[in-house]
């Protein structure tokens, strides 16, 4: 059943940049040459890729060779093991998917991306829209890999719902005043069957999924490509998932950018409230915007605007509104359409039409955008296992307590301070909290101590990773280096300015370190 935001679900943006909205139509623009002698002649492995010592049980993961089968004009896959559990490399394996673009020009060497999520996929991301994960400069020069984490997408990953169910889970309403005993216990028999479905799929993989664990799973990743040292673009969760390497491996740092920073040592609560905040201003920056033109569905000031938003949606919340397969649309599910289009400003005038079909009683629209969210398509069927992946991932790399006092006067504070949309972020506790696998992991700052110059880069006008917890990260890291960018949108690198492009690849290509921030 909806009944509660998901925290940080700003992790899901990667499917985002696929979808039909035109920020996202970004990815119909790739354009792959018809020849390709640099995969032809893919550098050749070698039986012990960097020769480096390992423990002895993990020298049949470390020591293992990639074999790469064509798997696109200019793309080559493979298939690499991982241990189950870093804790017990003897109890069993698991799966990471790859797929690489190699290096056109002198190539330097491997460069990882990670799109985010958690539970986004890295190995789509970089087969599907591979001029928009990265630059052509950083193309000619590194070989390009997606890769899936453990839990994700075509690595061995979280299973829990068929599409029927995870239509129910994701879209259903709940009779009952939000927040009230009887709404509680419903959102938390919710959450608990959908847990118990992901551990019976599941198996031992459900315990093993967090960020911890996939950060080893990068260090194995850079030696079986040969690299002495990790070339690494995270984007959004990508940026804990990079930090979280470097606070483990800060010898193995190479070269690090990591675009839509997170705060690594904020708590779920903190990260769920600045959200809400970082959304808010995005609605209003949205609305500003939509009052200024000539095509908007709202008249008067941009408080009256936001404040007949905060009508429609508790209006659907009453009355929920149904489209033409039967579905409804509550207040969850229109706030998430309304989210899905301010990751980017280029999407802003498709969320005035959405929301104007809304207010004209259709609510088609808004299901085909939060479809577009959560990743399912028009058959009903969903992409990929990213809402199972991003529950699991979440659940073990946070603590969550089971005070429902406590979270009715959280679930106010985040209303209070986000007075139009905050009040649909609040009781994020419950969806973890009886997960089949807790967690009592601390969220503590990252230093890597002894790293190389890590870039960390945060825009100013960012909903889902807010530009503060970028200028967090890079005051945490000892050698971290902050990139800013002033404009809306997540994340900067290469859909933003020359400024940031150049920032960005002159630190790989060069090791350029910006001497100071370049803000730009």
């Amino acid at each position: 059943m909806n009944g509660t935001r998901e925290p940080n679900r700003e992790r899901r943006m990667p499917r985002a940049r696929r979808m039909a909205l035109a920020a996202v139509a970004l990815v119909s623009a790739l354009a792959l040459s018809a020849c390709m002698p640099t995969f032809l002649n893919p550098p050749k492995p070698q039986s012990t890729p960097t020769g480096e010592e390992v423990e002895a049980d993990l020298q049949p993961f470390y020591e293992q060779v990639l074999e790469w089968e064509r798997c696109g004009e200019e793309l080559g896959c493979s298939t690499a093991k991982a241990p189950l559990d870093w804790d017990d490399p003897g109890s069993g394996e698991i799966e990471l998917a790859l797929v690489r673009h190699v290096a056109t020009g002198d190539r330097i060497g491997s460069l990882l991306v990670n799109p985010g999520g958690p539970g986004g996929s890295g190995y789509d991301f970089v087969a599907d829209s591979l001029s928009y994960a990265v630059g052509e400069p950083l193309r000619e020069r590194f070989d390009i890999v997606g890769f899936d984490p453990r839990g994700v997408g075509r690595s061995s990953a979280v299973a829990c719902y068929d599409p029927a169910q995870m239509d129910e889970y994701l879209y259903g309403i709940i009779p009952a005043e939000r927040g009230s005993d009887e709404w509680v216990a419903a959102v938390e028999t919710s959450a608990k069957d959908f847990g118990t479905a992901c551990a019976e799929k599941s198996g031992d993989l459900l315990a093993n999924v967090d960020t911890v664990s996939a950060a080893r799973d990068l260090d194995l990743l850079r030696a079986v490509l040969g690299d002495e040292q990790l070339n690494y673009l995270g984007y959004s969760y990508g940026t804990f998932l990079g930090a979280t390497f470097a606070e483990l491996y800060p010898d193995k740092v190479g070269r690090l950018v990591l675009d839509g920073a997170i705060d690594p040592s904020a708590s779920d609560f903190e990260v769920t409230k600045a959200q809400a905040v970082g959304f808010e201003k995005a609605l209003r920056a949205y609305v500003e915007n939509c009052l200024a033109g000539s095509e908007c569905p709202f008249r008067g000031s941009a408080d009256e605007a936001i404040a007949e938003i905060g009508r429609l949606l508790a209006s659907v919340e009453q009355s929920p509104l149904r489209g033409t397969d039967g579905r409804l649309v509550g207040a969850d599910t229109l706030l998430t359409a309304i989210i899905y289009p301010l990751y980017s400003a280029d999407s802003w005038p498709y969320l005035s039409q959405m929301l104007e079909s809304v207010m004209l009683g259709d609510a088609d629209t808004a299901l085909s955008f939060a479809d577009g969210y959560n990743g399912r398509n028009a058959d009903g069927t969903y992409l990929d296992n990213s809402t199972e992946a991003f529950r699991a991932i979440n659940c073990l790399d946070y603590s969550y307590q089971s005070d429902v006092s406590v979270m009715r006067d959280k679930a106010a504070e985040i209303a209070a301070i986000a007075p139009t949309i905050g009040r649909y972020f609040g009781f994020g506790d419950l969806t973890c909290v009886n997960w089949p696998h807790t967690s009592d992991r601390d969220r503590e700052e990252i230093h890597a101590e002894g790293a190389e110059p890590i870039l960390v880069i945060g825009t100013t006008g960012d909903p889902a990773t807010p530009y503060e917890w970028a200028v967090a990260l890079a005051e945490q890291l000892e050698s971290g280096a902050l990139v800013s960018y002033e404009g809306e949108g997540h994340t900067a690198y290469n859909k933003s300015n020359s400024c940031v492009n150049d920032a960005v690849e002159s630190f790989f290509i060069d090791g350029t370190v910006p001497a100071s921030d370049p803000q730009c």
